[in-house]
C-alpha cells in the first residue's frame, strides 16, 4: 500500500452528489473553496501559485469507497446500459477511487482561522471531499487540442433552457443564482431518466430546488431553505 494524506478538503454548495457537474469547468459560475488541513497551513507550500490560473486537484471519491472492483462500468452518459472498461472511464468505482479536477484559481485568501484558503472556479468535487494534492495546470503540456474524446465525443455539450420563475429565484441567494442555473441548464438527472412528469430534488447553496424536464426545457417547481443542521 501507498501512504497517502488528505491535505486539504473543499467546501461547496453541493451538500450532495446528486446535480454536480460530470466535469469540472462545465459551469464556470460555481464557486468553492480549498481548506488544508492544519498540518497544511504553510504559505511556503502555496509560493508562486498565484501565477497560474489553474491548478489540478487530486482527490478521492469519497463516497464511492467499496471492497472490489469491476473491470466494467455502465457509463450515464450512454444511458447506463453499455459497458465499458473502467480505465475507459472517470467512473468514480475503480481500484482506487481518486478523482481529478481542472479548476480555475480565482486567488488565495488568508483566513484568519483556517489559514490560507484557496477560492476556484468550475470545481465538480462535493463538500468535505478530501483533496490528495494539487498541482499547477501548464499550458504547453496539458492542453492538448488534437485530443479524442472517445465515447464521450458527442455527449458533453447539450444543455437544457431553465424556466425559473422570478418569484422562486428570488430564494436563492443573489450570489449563487447564475451558478444554480447553470447547474441545472447541464440537466442533473441521469441521462437514462425522461419522464416529464418526475419531480427531481437538488440541494444546493442551503436550499431545495425541486424541478421537472420535459423535451430541452426544465422547469422550476418550488424552492425551498433547507433544514439547518
Amino acid at each position: 500500500m501507498i501512504p497517502m494524506e488528505i491535505i486539504a478538503r473543499i467546501r461547496s454548495d453541493f451538500p450532495t452528489k446528486f446535480g454536480i457537474p460530470r466535469q469540472s469547468g462545465l459551469v464556470e459560475e460555481l464557486r468553492a473553496r480549498v481548506v488544508f488541513e492544519p498540518e497544511y497551513r504553510n504559505p511556503d507550500a502555496l509560493r508562486g501559485l498565484e501565477d497560474f490560473s489553474h491548478i489540478w486537484l487530486i482527490w478521492q471519491f469519497s463516497q464511492a469507497v467499496r471492497e472490489g472492483w469491476s473491470p466494467t462500468v455502465r457509463p450515464p452518459r450512454l444511458g447506463g446500459n453499455t459497458r465499458m472498461g473502467v480505465f475507459a472511464t472517470r467512473s468514480p468505482f475503480r481500484p482506487n477511487p481518486v478523482g481529478l479536477s481542472c479548476v480555475r484559481l480565482l486567488g488565495i485568501e488568508r483566513d484568519p482561522e483556517l489559514g490560507h484558503v484557496l477560492v476556484v472556479a468550475g470545481a465538480d468535487l462535493m463538500d468535505s471531499t478530501p483533496i490528495l494534492d494539487i498541482k499547477p495546470y501548464v499550458p504547453y503540456a496539458d492542453c492538448h487540442p488534437e485530443a479524442s474524446g472517445g465515447f464521450t465525443g458527442n455527449t458533453g455539450g447539450r444543455t437544457l433552457a431553465v424556466d425559473f420563475p422570478p418569484e422562486l429565484l428570488e430564494r436563492v441567494p443573489a450570489d449563487k443564482r447564475g451558478a444554480l442555473t447553470g447547474v441545472l441548464a447541464r440537466d442533473p438527472r441521469p441521462s437514462y431518466q425522461h419522464d416529464p412528469a418526475r419531480v427531481y430534488g437538488l440541494d444546493f447553496a442551503g436550499v431545495n430546488v425541486r424541478f421537472t424536464v420535459e423535451g430541452d426545457t426544465l422547469t422550476v417547481r418550488s424552492v425551498e431553505p433547507l433544514p439547518q443542521p
